[in-house]
């Protein structure tokens, strides 16, 4: 048995190395990782020795010859290609070791230049991979570290199974298709100037499946759940099921609206969505007080709901949840006080997503645990944006009014332009002491969306009165003003730009209300 092994990242290859050595696998290899097995004490024969054609071009070319490839995609069941390699002096090639220079890896370091990306395109690698892969009923290719115990593994009891070869050359194809959508787009974003467009010209996505579901949005619709290829820290797709049901459709795409609202605050927070839109979001203390908050606001929109927090739960918090029917619960971890009261409720899909990974203040939307970009399908194509990544400050607050806003409604006016974010559009939002009082929703009319809020708030007994009131874009007359400051709203944050700006200031003016322009819009669709 000969195994060919050429790594880039040798991480794990001279222990598997010597692993092959002691169960008598003859030995080929390449440049520095003949080297470092040679310098392990394992007989090695380098590739040029092997074929009788040295590297040349810079090692450019190395692999790319008939005695390399022959030997991996000879069939050993033909006569005729065993009868070809005899002729020709070739010998078989039984298992081949490859991962690949490391394009994506380069292309992500800051500076790099177009020359370094080139020069990082592996193509010998790619090449043989591809025979090994093509050739899987006779070949086991190997392309990254963690397959290397599990292959070494079925050669100490006999041999590698024909189920595991298969799988290994999936994978391998799965690794060549990364591989080449990584070069496509990066290559194709880079414009006539060597500057890099915001999006490139092919976009190559790579997701890897996470599970089928067992329907989609509805039962007739079928469905699957996909992740990113390398998913940021602290995203939904990480999230480890600790109990309950198998998770729908609806309850995945609730869930994100949940957990990427709920991350998004500082403090112990609670959020509770229906239908992919808050219906109760609060800060508190405690998990217990924010959820007590956050349930208030609107509690018949929460029976069957989905529940997030950003600190754990205890058992205090889990058996004042456990009062209510939910569907799903989300938090970065659970005692197993919180876990006890959940046995009961063996339907309870409970979600455990670790947040450790997530940087505050990390320069990319992955290292922060964000998406970069978001998708929605269209006829036939697709729209692809930067995501609404956007966090408001306190500096960026324009104060329009006469009137000012005081500290604590500065506080409300940023906590409801936060929610306001992941409402869907139309959206308006009353807040007061870290605690939404009413939300509206997904209107057609702005003043539809405000009327809602303030019906919901009157259904659970809520006062608006002193309420501080978000809308996720601007008022486009004064009416809506009106409505708002009507239902008990004494200040209002917006984004400001429309052409009767002047008309709705001079109406909260005179309706002695506070208002600060944001100057950024989150419609949300």
């Amino acid at each position: 048995m000969k195994a060919l092994i050429s790594v880039s990242d040798k991480t794990g290859v001279l222990e598997f190395a010597q692993g092959l050595h002691a169960l008598g696998v003859s030995l080929l290899s390449t440049g520095g990782t003949a080297k470092l097995l040679v310098d392990a004490g394992l007989p090695v024969t380098e590739v040029a020795d092997h074929t009788g054609f040295p590297e040349m071009l810079d090692g450019r070319v190395k692999t790319l010859h008939p005695k390399v490839h022959g030997g991996l995609l000879a069939r050993r069941d033909l006569p005729a290609h065993m009868a070809s390699l005899k002729e020709h002096g070739i010998d078989t090639i039984d298992l081949l070791v490859v991962n690949l220079y490391p394009f994506e890896a380069t292309v992500a370091k800051p500076g790099c230049t177009l020359e370094d990306a080139i020069e990082n395109i592996d193509i010998g690698g790619p090449a043989m991979v591809r025979s090994a892969a093509k050739n899987w009923q006779d070949v086991a290719v190997l392309t990254d570290a963690s397959q290397y115990a599990g292959v070494l593994a079925e050669l100490k009891a006999g041999a590698i199974s024909k189920k595991t070869k298969f799988a290994l050359s999936v994978a391998a194809f799965n690794r060549i298709a990364n591989y080449d959508a990584a070069i496509s787009n990066y290559l194709s974003a880079i414009n006539e100037d060597g500057s890099h467009a915001a999006f490139s010209a092919q976009a190559n996505s790579n997701m890897v499946k996470l599970q089928d579901l067992r329907y989609g949005e509805n039962p007739h619709q079928a469905a699957a759940f996909y992740r990113d290829l390398y998913p940021a820290p602290g995203s939904l797709v990480s999230a480890k099921q600790l109990q309950g049901k198998e998770l729908s459709y609806n309850n995945i795409a609730d869930a994100d609206a949940a957990w990427e609202c709920v991350k998004s605050f500082d403090v112990p927070a609670c959020v509770i969505v229906k239908h992919a839109n808050p219906c109760g979001v609060a800060i508190a203390a405690n998990s217990a007080e924010a959820y007590a908050k956050a349930f208030q606001t609107d509690p018949t929109s929460a029976f069957g709901g989905i529940i997030a927090f950003n600190t754990p739960v205890d058992g205090a918090t889990a058996q004042a949840v456990s009062k209510q029917f939910v569907e799903v619960l989300m938090a970065p971890a659970f005692t197993p006080e919180a876990l006890a009261v959940f046995q009961s409720k063996a339907n309870v899909r409970v979600l455990e997503i670790s947040l450790a990974g997530v940087k505050r203040d990390g320069k990319t939307a992955w290292e922060r645990g964000q998406n970069s970009h978001d998708v929605k399908r269209v006829g036939s194509g697709l729209l692809i944006q930067t995501a609404d990544n956007h966090e408001l400050q306190r500096s960026d607050l324009k104060v329009v009014t006469k009137l000012a806003p005081t500290e604590q409604q500065l506080d409300d006016l940023l906590f409801a332009w936060k929610v306001a974010k992941f409402v869907k559009s139309n959206a308006i939002v009353f807040c007061k002491d870290g605690m939404t009082m009413g939300v509206g929703a997904g209107q057609m009319s702005r003043l539809d969306s405000a009327r809602i809020a303030s019906i919901k708030a009157g259904h659970a007994n809520l006062s608006l009165a002193g309420t501080a009131v978000a809308s996720d874009a601007f008022f486009p007359f004064r009416d809506g003003l009106d409505v708002v400051v009507d239902a008990g709203a004494t200040c209002v944050v917006q984004p400001g730009g429309s052409m009767r700006d002047q008309e709705v200031i001079d109406a909260a003016n005179e309706r002695g209300v506070a208002m600060v322009f944001s100057g950024v819009r989150h419609f949300r669709h």
